[in-house]
């Protein structure tokens, strides 16, 4: 596998950064959505909104690593075929300016 410059190194750690801030924002807002109440008595979540976040959170990060696991799997399935269309066709890496 080729060596990553780190110009590239950097893209991909802003790319996770961006990833990361994505899922967040998406699972505060469906987790809040879905388990606390919309009129706020308290200022304090309650025992059953808490379990619930905690849930849902956990749901989340599951389905998270999940996918992560699955993309990873297939990634290393395809190496092999990618690293040999690259070899046979040096213009169809990715990145190529040729």
């Amino acid at each position: 596998m080729a060596e990553l410059s780190s110009n590239q190194l950097q893209a991909a750690g802003e790319l996770e950064i961006e990833m990361m801030q994505d899922l967040y924002k998406r699972m505060t807002t469906a987790c809040h959505k879905k388990c606390v109440i919309p009129r706020y008595k308290d200022s304090e979540l309650s025992k059953g909104e808490s379990v619930c976040i905690d849930r849902c959170v956990a749901k989340y990060m599951e389905v998270h690593d999940r996918i992560g696991k699955q993309l990873t799997s297939m990634t290393l399935q395809q190496q092999p075929t990618l690293q040999a269309q690259q070899a046979n066709d040096p213009s169809r890496v990715v990145g190529s300016y040729q």
